[in-house]
């Protein structure tokens, strides 16, 4: 990846920190899933979640906020990550991947995980917004 496409893959993710628990997120087109004459883009999305605070939590539930280029609002709910409540202690990290369907070439995905810590406090982690964008065609 050159430098350009590096920058502009940063660009359209998103890195939020809150309650010591770092978000970053990354998405993009899946060409091979994607059908424009039938209105259909699919686009893989990245998380990594890291613990930069003092205490260890766990991964309880997903809220997804999905948002097309026609302003057509999907909210997707449930427990865990692919099928994961992944703990994180001080310091550790967490990575997976996962997709999400479009009927426009491009849009946006926010939301929030809930969180536990072992003394049972549960908190928000706000997923910041990133976008659901196609790659540049490069220029001829």
């Amino acid at each position: 990846m050159n430098a350009i496409n590096e920058t502009q893959a940063r660009s359209s993710g998103s890195d939020t920190v809150t309650e010591g628990i770092r978000i970053q997120a990354s998405a993009q087109l899946l060409e091979a899933e994607s059908d424009a004459d039938a209105l259909h883009w699919r686009y893989s999305y990245r998380i990594v979640m890291t613990n930069e605070g003092p205490s260890a939590a766990r991964l309880l539930s997903r809220h997804w906020i999905i948002l097309d280029a026609n302003n057509q609002r999907d909210e997707v709910r449930g427990a865990g990550v692919v099928g994961q409540t992944p703990r994180l202690a001080p310091g550790e990290r967490h990575e997976y991947m996962s997709s999400c369907p479009l009927r426009t070439p491009w849009g946006t995905m926010e939301g929030s995980y809930l969180f536990q810590r072992d003394d049972g406090t549960k908190f928000e982690v706000a997923i910041g917004r990133f976008f659901l964008v196609p790659p540049k065609s490069p220029a001829k």
